[in-house]
């Protein structure tokens, strides 16, 4: 097939974490892609997506356009068959004002939606969205396996959940509103906590727990968990939704079993105390979490996540899109030594 007869695909937030390996994703299978940042001023925040371009012998074009203003989205949509939004504020500590997060999610993927119904050219659009908009704020205990039926109970959540939700929830008001000529098919992807290797020394929020444990920042584990999934898995879900003619309409838990940040220690110290870390593998009492949180920001953010079991199936994903996920253990090494590799843990 020749490279122009290719469809072509927009990436939003083509410098973050999950964005860049749906790129690197997309690019494998043939696809030609373009990416938005919100700046293209200083090259070495993309040289990694270049690279990888270049590798591979893949159509990359790289668009200015932010989530929130109006400009440049309806250029950095022309002519894309698909689009996969991905961009949206993760931060690494509680907001001071939570509209600082809901704002660019919910108005960005509204504007990112737009976009692509004036197109008239776009076919499907792929969101990313979380298990943030699944499985927080209810009052029923630890024990429920929360679904793609259940939804976040905004009025109950902290300021990331409650971005995620309303943003997703937007997404499927604004698509159900359209006029039926304007109307393009929306799937949405909601993974757990992400781990996995990084492409760049930008690790993203999700790795910054193993950074900390990696370098000692913490000197043991506090009693928080998560659900995790790998990012390339993620990206291949991503490739999944805008392909399988059924995932129109659906939204997709991806996403393993709960694991405790001590388990994930454990791994890494096997790992990586052999080669002269001392990852921590001791239990952090709460207490001494809540006096770390006084000084440390993103310790604040978990202290919300303590004794809390996240519990979600991807039974959905795997039954409809024949998606699988690579062991947790291989997610968790890779993060770390890529983290080496980018010298965003220091070698030893």
């Amino acid at each position: 097939m020749a490279t122009e007869t290719r469809p072509l695909i927009l990436v939003t937030g083509a410098t973050g974490y999950i964005a860049g390996h749906c790129i690197r994703e997309l690019l494998e299978h043939g696809y030609r892609v373009r990416g938005t940042v919100r700046s293209l001023a200083d090259p070495k925040k993309t040289e990694h997506l270049r690279r990888i371009a270049s590798q591979l012998g893949g159509s990359l074009e790289l668009v200015e356009a932010d989530l929130t203003s109006d400009r440049g989205w309806r250029e950095a949509v022309a002519g894309c068959t698909y689009v996969q939004h991905v961009a949206s504020p993760f931060p690494p500590e509680v907001p001071r004002d939570e509209m600082e997060l809901i704002g660019p999610a919910v108005g960005g993927a509204k504007r990112v939606l737009q976009a692509c119904a004036d197109s008239g050219t776009v076919k499907r659009v792929v969101m990313t969205s979380s298990v943030a908009a699944v499985a927080f704020g209810h009052k029923d205990g630890n024990g429920a396996v929360r679904t793609e039926a259940d939804w976040s109970v905004p009025e109950n959540c902290d300021a990331y959940p409650k971005s995620k939700t309303l943003a997703e929830r937007a997404a499927w008001d604004f698509v159900a509103a359209l006029p039926p000529a304007r109307r393009f098919e929306l799937a949405v992807i909601n993974p757990g906590f992400v781990l996995g290797p990084l492409l760049n020394a930008d690790q993203g929020t999700s790795g910054e727990l193993v950074r900390k444990l990696m370098v000692r920042d913490m000197p043991a584990c506090p009693e928080i968990g998560f659900a995790p999934v790998d990012v390339r898995d993620v990206a291949i879900a991503h490739r999944l939704a805008m392909e399988v003619p059924q995932a129109a309409g659906n939204r997709y838990i991806c996403a393993g079993e709960h694991l405790w940040v001590q388990d994930m220690a454990k791994v890494l110290a096997v790992e990586f105390n052999p080669r002269g870390y001392r990852v921590p593998t001791g239990r952090l009492p709460y207490w001494l979490m809540w006096i770390f949180a006084r000084f440390d920001k993103a310790v604040r953010l978990a202290l919300t996540f303590v004794g809390r079991k996240e519990l979600v199936s991807s039974a959905k994903a795997q039954r409809e899109l024949g998606w699988t996920m690579r062991p947790v253990r291989e997610s968790i090494i890779d993060t770390a030594r890529t983290m080496i590799e980018q010298g965003v843990v220091p070698a030893r």
